[in-house]
């Protein structure tokens, strides 16, 4: 087929030998697949402009995202033409970025090997027989598979917030099956769950969405509470790559002891009225 514009220049760089197909549009890139040398196989994911993208959704993700340059910030902030390229260009970092440290992680998502004009290139996921992997959304499985590739999604996820990332938008339109397995895809969003208010509320969905998909095959998943026991081991310090889940949660039901609070505060000002009391008197007899 014909060579997209956005990739020819990694066909004159030698990075991309040939476009085969089209794999996919979506509203923020379109994939193809490509070939790179005798038979390497691999997908270019090609990211659209930033006014065919929701911004106001996008900076729900964006909040705590580190700019290193002071006067990009500024532009970013400012809305400035240029800091709206710099704001794109953040948003397609953001996903290799997070590519090379999930794999380091051990996440299971695709392998990236390349970012150059606003095209990522990376690993394509097929199926055991060669073909371009499915989407989750695309497939039926039994009981058994449901419960299994369940439980891989939440290690997944575990494994992202141990290394202090939040998908932010996953669902089984982003989940990949190979012959191992689930794999995450389509990061952009992904988010920095220490810095980021909307972390939680992210990582509760994120978990809902799958917890709702697997659970028409398995419906005993529907009773678990795997978002909120991750939050809360997280947020408490205690979440690390090797910690069992139970998928269960309960919740502190103990009223706040506002009165005890009340009195506690009550006594601080006293002291501090006191303290004060003895320093006008000592200043007096000076």
């Amino acid at each position: 087929m014909k060579t997209p514009k956005q990739i020819q220049p990694l066909v004159d760089d030698g990075l991309v030998d040939e476009v085969l197909s089209r794999l996919m549009s979506g509203k923020e890139a379109d994939v193809y697949v490509v070939r790179c040398g005798d038979g390497i196989i691999r997908c270019a994911k090609v990211y659209k402009d930033a006014v065919k993208r929701s911004f106001k959704k996008a900076v729900q993700y964006q909040e705590g995202r580190k700019v290193r340059n002071s006067r990009r910030a500024r532009a970013m902030e400012k809305g400035s033409k240029f800091g709206r390229k710099q704001q794109e260009e953040t948003w397609q970092n953001a996903e290799v970025d997070a590519l090379y440290l999930l794999a380091g992680a051990g996440v299971r998502v695709p392998k990236p090997y390349d970012c150059l004009n606003g095209v990522l290139l990376m690993e394509l996921i097929v199926d055991e027989d060669g073909d371009v992997a499915p989407r989750l959304n695309d497939i039926t499985m039994s009981k058994e598979l449901a419960l299994e590739d369940h439980a891989s999604v939440i290690e997944s996820i575990k494994l992202m917030l141990c290394a202090g990332l939040i998908h932010g938008d996953l669902s089984e339109f982003n989940v990949l099956v190979d012959m191992n397995g689930p794999v995450i895809i389509d990061l952009p969003q992904a988010v920095y769950a220490a810095a980021n208010n909307n972390a939680q509320a992210m990582l509760e969905r994120d978990v809902a969405n799958m917890r709702r998909y697997y659970g028409q095959y398995a419906p005993e998943i529907l009773n678990s509470r795997y978002g909120q026991e991750l939050w809360s081991l997280f947020e408490n310090g205690e979440l690390q790559p090797d910690t069992e889940l139970t998928g269960q949660f309960k919740e502190n039901t103990e009223a706040a002891d506002v009165d005890g609070v009340l009195l506690e505060i009550k006594s601080i000002l006293e002291e501090e009225e006191s303290r004060k009391q003895r320093e006008r008197e000592a200043d007096e007899l000076n």
